[in-house]
C-alpha cells in the first residue's frame, strides 16, 4: 500500500481561520517509464486514520448495500521510486472497531457467526509484490489474514497524488480495491431467502481510501 507519486508536490496555502494530527518481482522486464517525481518519494510513511478509510461493501438482501469501515489500526508503509517492486506495507486491524452504522449489526459482526473477535482479534495485510502496471496504476499482491486463515489477494492501487500540507507534513494519497469470497476465509455465516438468493452476499468489496504522511528519518 506504499504506492504514492507519479505528479509533483504543491504545497497548500494554510488558512488561520481552518486551524483548530517486502521486497516483490522485478519489473524491469516489463519496460514501464517510471516519473523521476518518484524517487523524491522514497521512505517510510504512516496511514494518517483521521483523514483515510478503510473500508468495505456487501450487498445485502440481494437489492441494496451495506457499508463498513475499521477505525482502528496501524500500519507501516515504505515506497522505492526507483524500484517500485521494492515498495511494500503492513496493516494490521483491530476488528471490534468495525462501524456500519448499526449497533446491532456491528455486534453481529464482531460475534462467532463473523468475525469470532474474542478469539481472533485482528485481521492483517502483509504485502508481497509491487507491479508498476503503467500510469498511475499499480499491483499490490500481499496475504489477507481473517481469523486463522491468510490467503493472497491482489490489490488494485491508484495514485491521486502528493502534497506539503499547511502544518508541514507530506501527504500522498491513494485509491486501492479488491473484492474477495468471504466464505474463503471461513466466514460462512447466511439466510437462504425464499425467493432465492441469500441474505449476505460471499463477495465483499475492500475498499482503501488513503492519506499517507511520511515519517521522519
Amino acid at each position: 500500500m506504499g504506492i504514492f507519486s507519479r505528479r509533483q508536490s504543491s504545497v497548500i496555502e494554510r488558512n488561520p481561520a481552518l486551524d483548530t494530527g517486502t521486497s516483490g518481482a522485478d519489473t524491469s522486464s516489463r519496460s514501464v517509464a517510471l516519473d523521476p517525481a518518484l524517487r523524491a518519494l522514497t521512505g517510510r510513511w504512516t496511514i494518517d486514520r483521521p483523514h483515510s478509510r478503510i473500508g468495505f461493501s456487501v450487498r445485502h438482501a440481494m437489492v441494496t448495500t451495506v457499508r463498513g469501515a475499521f477505525a482502528d489500526y496501524d500500519s507501516a508503509l515504505y515506497f522505492d521510486g526507483a524500484r517500485p517492486s521494492e515498495s511494500r506495507a503492513d496493516l494490521v486491524i483491530r476488528v471490534a472497531s468495525v462501524d456500519t452504522g448499526v449497533e446491532q449489526r456491528d455486534a453481529h459482526l464482531v460475534g462467532p457467526d463473523f468475525f469470532d473477535v474474542r478469539r481472533f482479534p485482528e485481521m492483517a495485510f502483509r504485502s508481497t509484490s509491487t507491479v508498476h502496471e503503467g500510469g498511475e496504476s499499480f499491483r499490490m499482491t500481499g496475504d489477507l489474514t481473517i481469523r486463522d486463515v491468510t490467503r493472497p489477494v491482489d490489490l488494485q492501487l491508484d495514485y491521486l497524488g502528493s502534497v506539503l500540507d499547511p502544518f508541514g507534513a507530506e501527504r500522498a494519497g491513494f485509491d486501492g480495491t479488491t473484492t474477495i469470497d468471504r466464505t474463503e476465509w471461513g466466514l460462512v455465516y447466511n439466510q437462504r431467502l425464499k425467493a432465492g438468493g441469500t441474505m449476505v452476499s460471499e463477495k465483499v468489496r475492500l475498499q482503501f481510501d488513503i492519506s499517507a504522511v511520511r515519517l521522519a528519518p
